[in-house]
């Protein structure tokens, strides 16, 4: 009789320990997108941060471009808000789709302006529009590794609160699913052509 009670208890401790372990499991790959998503956060905040200089030394140049300038500050103000709902809650699905749509919006804007800018020499020349230009390379490149890096993390969680057993801890705490961040790319640079050289 004695030995049957420990087996139990024995049997009982071994599954609580298992369900914990589990639990930790889920919520370290939990934290681990989230955080991945506050790198995100980090880059994206410094690209907004350059858009405002960039729109300002271009407006010397692009008097009759009104419209492109100003489609860019309102892009970039959407996108501020897509950021704001995602970081409130990183992996919410309706808040993952805002921030793309938005940053989608904002890439289409950018490469208007940019593409318009190629066309003004002094612009193209200007010394604070070549650094501006540059660091908004760098960050875009930056963006696209934290993007990469939080997609994995937020695969890794969802593969991990899909499998069985993790399966089962997942649905009894609630462990909803991570949406991931998928940036629509601009159109305009999806139908670009190879240049074609003939002599």
């Amino acid at each position: 009789m004695l030995f049957i009670l420990l087996l139990v208890v024995g049997v009982a401790v071994v599954a609580v320990l298992w369900g914990v372990g589990i639990y930790n499991g889920l919520v370290t790959a939990r934290n681990a997108f989230r955080n991945a998503f506050a790198q995100i956060d980090v880059q994206l905040q410094r690209r907004f941060d350059l858009i405002p200089n960039l729109v300002e030394t271009a407006k010397g140049y692009l008097n009759h471009e009104r419209e492109t300038l100003e489609a860019v500050v309102a892009a970039r103000s959407a996108a501020q808000s897509g950021l704001a709902a995602a970081k409130a809650n990183p992996g919410d699905p309706a808040a993952m789709a805002q921030l793309a749509a938005a940053q989608g919006q904002l890439n289409a804007g950018l490469g208007r302006l940019l593409a318009i800018a190629e066309a003004y020499p002094d612009l193209k020349a200007n010394q604070n529009m070549m650094q501006l230009t540059e660091e908004l390379t760098s960050t875009e490149n930056k963006v696209a590794f934290a993007r990469q890096a939080y997609n994995d993390a937020v695969m890794a969680y969802n593969n991990k609160r899909e499998m069985f057993p993790s399966s089962v801890v997942a649905g009894a705490f609630d462990f909803t699913p991570a949406a991931l961040l998928d940036i629509p790319a601009d159109k305009a640079a999806q139908v670009r052509e190879a240049p074609k050289v003939q002599f």
